[in-house]
């Protein structure tokens, strides 16, 4: 079976995806598991490459087409896009954002074209694409506006451990309102579809409760018998593999042990926190519901130590292997 071919978006040319992509691709595990393609400038990561420890080539290709995957060599699609001197590592400026645009906007070509069998991402800055007047506030957006995909889903993964979410970017207060039996259901239906884009049919997807213990049947707090159970009891009429309300405290642990194939996390930090406590490093977001596969390092451009060769590859090295991971499981047939 041929290895998957995984364009890699460099991200904002100021932060650490430069030196982080160059850092991952010297580990024999990524080159093994997948042909990477690093979409971004030349200059840059040949700037990167004193900071980063690589000390291979770098093959300017013209596209997916050209690519020789050859250990110790870097494939790269050069789109030139960055003024060097006038670049400052470790700044907000419209020319990262605008930078880290395009390589997106690339990516996210090749794959609608098939072309590429996934993308993986380097961090962006917010601040840097409001800068280049961008008109996004990050990866998702994005990723929708250009595929036509009106509301991308996120999944976390970490290790066995996949976390989906209700909701994310908003307050709590607006989380709690934000769980109604209609959401739930209509969340639980995508969830289970997503599983599916991932070969996840056999699972069984679990929702977590709001309240301490779901709030013990109504004593201290009711969204669970008013909104969740009747949203859940519906997605089973409907022939979803689904179970909940499951007390928070112990969903996530259970999903680890294998119990379930997936959490449905009613805010962002029910499950950030879950995901991020088993392995900061590792956890991946994994962008689904696309007309291809996007995962990404869950961390950010990181403009403090930008430069300096201190980032650690972890979580680049694991978002390009869970996406090749996906690949290859999709090819081969159903998973757990």
């Amino acid at each position: 079976m041929k290895r998957p071919l995984v364009a890699v978006t460099m991200g904002d040319p100021a932060g650490i995806g430069p030196e982080i992509i160059l850092k991952a691709l010297t580990d024999e595990t990524v080159m093994a598991a997948c042909r990477p393609l690093v979409i971004g400038d030349r200059r840059v990561l040949e700037q990167a490459r004193r900071v980063s420890g690589f000390h291979g080539a770098i093959k300017t290709v013209a596209g997916p087409e050209d690519c020789t995957h050859t250990p110790g060599t870097v494939n790269l699609l050069d789109l030139h896009n960055v003024d060097l001197g006038s670049l400052q590592v470790g700044v907000v400026q419209g020319m990262g954002g605008r930078a880290a645009f395009d390589y997106l906007e690339r990516a996210v070509a090749l794959a609608v074209s098939r072309k590429v069998d996934a993308v993986t991402t380097a961090p962006l800055n917010k601040e840097s694409l409001r800068a280049a007047k961008v008109d996004f506030i990050g990866h998702t957006e994005v990723l929708g506006a250009l595929t036509g995909v009106r509301e991308p889903l996120t999944m976390f993964q970490v290790r066995t451990l996949r976390v989906f979410f209700l909701s994310r970017h908003v307050s709590l207060r607006q989380a709690c309102d934000l769980v109604t039996g209609e959401r739930v259901l209509q969340r639980i239906v995508r969830c289970s579809e997503a599983l599916r884009q991932l070969g996840v049919i056999d699972g069984t997807l679990a929702v977590a409760g709001l309240n301490p213990h779901c709030g013990e049947h109504g004593l201290f707090g009711d969204e669970e018998v008013r909104q969740i159970e009747p949203a859940v009891r519906e997605a089973q009429r409907l022939g979803h593999r689904v179970v909940g309300p499951v007390p928070a405290d112990s969903v996530f642990h259970q999903a680890l042990q294998g119990r379930y194939s997936a959490v449905l996390s009613l805010y962002h930090d029910q499950g950030h926190i879950a995901a991020k406590t088993v392995d900061f490093e590792r956890t991946v977001s994994v962008t689904l519901g696309l007309p291809f596969l996007r995962t990404s390092v869950d961390h950010g451009t990181a403009f403090d130590i930008a430069g300096m060769g201190k980032a650690s590859a972890v979580g680049m090295k694991e978002a390009i292997l869970v996406a090749a991971d996906y690949v290859r499981r999709s090819r081969s047939g159903p998973v757990t």
